[in-house]
């Protein structure tokens, strides 16, 4: 009963630690908690966000210096969100 207490506890507190971070609703702390984000980035994020929310991925990307697709998938991939959605990069044509 006691492993699997500790084991609940263990999950939720991991669950907690990945839970998504929306940019439009973050805060600086919470957007320097998401890997690869430091503080010169979250302040670009929040100065954006005061113009307008973000409306979408490509609307982050083109507005926020420093933020390019690549960059993109790696926030997604730690919990950051835009309007709750994760990163999903464009289709390439073939």
């Amino acid at each position: 009963m006691v492993k699997s207490l500790i084991t609940l506890a263990a999950a939720l507190w991991a669950a907690a630690a990945l839970a998504a971070v929306d940019v439009n609703r973050a805060t600086e702390a919470q957007l320097d908690a998401v890997k690869g984000i430091g503080p010169a980035m979250s302040g670009r994020i929040l100065a954006e966000r005061k113009k307008a929310p973000f409306k979408d991925w490509q609307d982050l990307v083109e507005r926020v210096k420093g933020i390019g697709p690549g960059s993109a998938a790696r926030f997604s991939a730690e919990g950051l969100t835009v309007n709750g959605d994760p990163f999903k990069p464009a289709a390439t044509s073939r």
